[in-house]
């Protein structure tokens, strides 16, 4: 009979915080294993010492390299995988032998834990049993005293060995994080922070529950003093208070593109924002798709008052309030970023920065369902008469399409205008062939989404809406069935010489 495999949490280090069932494991254990570098030190050990007895085979797994570099064929990892592969193939010996190995991990086995790797090596071969212990997460945030998350705030965990850039866009679009594996990576971490406007908040645990245990603020840390056992915490935001101002200061406005749709068309950098914010103004609609949280002030409004929303939004920002202004698909394709500009050139707002995200648009959007039919040159037009004439609507699309541009077609018709898809079928039909492709999006992103490639000769204005979007096809454009049934769209690069 082969013996069974136990993963054995032992938690953040101090030996108390041993779970019962941790402390049988051992106990009932042939052969205690545990990882070190080549020191020989194992905190691991050191940990469950006084629970292993005389009698205990002891098997150290000591790591070939750690930070240093190696001669190794496959480089570092070419030489942690041999090795592995190697700490498995003993423990494998004693497990034929009929004898019950412990593998002892800090923390968790199956968290950031070296056992993990012995775990997939042997777990699918031998009796297993894995043993949960108490994560340097929750160690950090005990000893800070702080919940990390509440309510339906959103907790991400990083390593710091990620990219910068990577890092800040994590770190800016989270509620609460917590990043592990500092040592070597703090000072990226910590630009990370500052970068995603977190720093300010972000604490600092190093050996939590052990010896030599230090809390601090992140941004008062001296990165040469800054061990692997140490941890970046940003806590819960829903009890935090906002950064105080100074009296008679500016706060900002920032216009946030949503996308289409809801939050998967979102951008890291516009997620940091809306959760920054103080106050969040836009139309209800697009309010609807943002997160609650505490302590944030929201301002719905119609869809029609765009001036007043701009206007209303520097007002808060010149009592000192952090807003942002919720729009749709991306701020600067006919929606807020421009009423937010215009209004903020006023004498008495130029004072209020104004920043604008940018979003996916929702001829991108509709674009990406249908294939690539925006592959080549293209021209957005808005079909809305209500803020230019219709002399001027139907001069652009006969100027596009005589040049043989694809075209964007936005707001083609709402309840009170009924006409204006019919009258642009014609007109386009004067430049483009009958089966010139014709892509109608609604919706898209959305519960009623509905995708749909035309003819331009058979396009219905009764099936078009405020919600749809009209990509035309160029004399280029093509539709491809695929072997699935499929049809798509895409307009080539390569546009053929006269």
């Amino acid at each position: 009979m082969s013996g069974k495999l136990y993963g054995v949490g032992l938690g953040p280090g101090d030996p108390s915080l041993m779970t019962v069932r941790a402390v049988e494991a051992i106990a009932e254990a042939d052969v205690i294993a545990y990882h070190s570098a080549r020191h020989g030190r194992s905190i691991a050990r050191a940990i469950a010492a006084k629970h292993i007895r005389a009698d205990h085979v002891e098997e150290p797994l000591v790591y070939p390299v750690t930070t240093e570099t190696t001669d190794h064929p496959g480089g570092y990892q070419g030489a942690i995988d041999d090795f592995y592969t190697e700490a498995s193939a003993r423990l494998a010996v004693h497990l034929d032998a009929g004898r019950t190995v412990a593998v002892l991990a800090e923390g968790d086995p199956l968290f950031y834990g070296s056992y993990m790797h012995m775990h997939k090596r042997l777990a699918d071969r031998y009796d297993t049993e894995v043993i949960p212990g108490v994560t340097s997460v929750s160690a950090a945030a005990a000893r800070l005293g702080t919940p990390l998350v509440e309510g339906e705030e959103v907790l991400t965990i990083l390593p710091g060995t990620l990219p910068e850039e990577e890092l800040t866009a994590r770190l800016a679009a989270t509620d609460a994080a917590v990043v592990m594996k500092l040592g070597r990576t703090f000072p990226k971490v910590r630009r990370a922070m500052e970068r995603a406007g977190r720093l300010g908040a972000a604490r600092y645990v190093e050996r939590a529950t052990m010896a030599g245990e230090r809390l601090a603020g992140l941004a008062d840390v001296e990165a040469e003093s800054v061990p692997y056992f140490s941890v970046a915490v940003l806590p819960s935001q829903a009890d935090a208070e906002r950064p105080a101002r100074e009296p008679g200061s500016v706060g900002e406005v920032v216009v946030v593109g949503t996308g289409p749709a809801g939050p998967l068309w979102l951008t890291p950098e516009s997620r940091g924002a809306l959760a920054a914010a103080d106050d969040l103004v836009g139309y209800t609609t697009y309010l609807d798709r943002v997160p609650v949280r505490t302590g944030q002030r929201r301002h719905g409004s119609d869809n029609r008052v765009e001036a007043e929303r701009a206007e209303f939004a520097l007002r808060l920002a010149l009592q000192g309030r952090r807003v942002a202004v919720v729009s749709g698909g991306d701020p600067g394709v006919f929606a807020m970023a421009t009423a937010v500009l215009e209004a903020s050139s006023a004498q008495e707002y130029t004072d209020v920065p104004v920043r604008v995200l940018p979003g996916v648009t929702a001829a991108n959007a509709a674009a990406a369902r249908a294939g690539a039919p925006l592959g080549h040159d293209y021209a957005t037009v808005s079909l809305s008469d209500r803020l230019k004439p219709w002399e001027v609507i139907a001069g652009r699309l006969r100027a596009a399409a005589g040049a043989d541009l694809v075209l964007a077609l936005y707001n083609p018709g709402s309840r009170s205008r009924t006409w204006q898809v019919g009258k642009a079928r014609e007109l386009l039909l004067e430049h483009r062939a009958p089966d010139t492709p014709v892509v109608v999006a609604r919706d898209v992103g959305g519960a009623g989404e509905r995708v749909r490639i035309v003819r331009l000769a058979d396009l219905d204005p009764d099936e078009v809406d405020m919600r749809t979007v009209l990509l035309v096809g160029s004399s280029q454009t093509r539709v491809v069935r695929r072997g699935d049934g499929e049809e798509v769209v895409w307009t080539p690069r390569r546009y053929p010489e006269e």
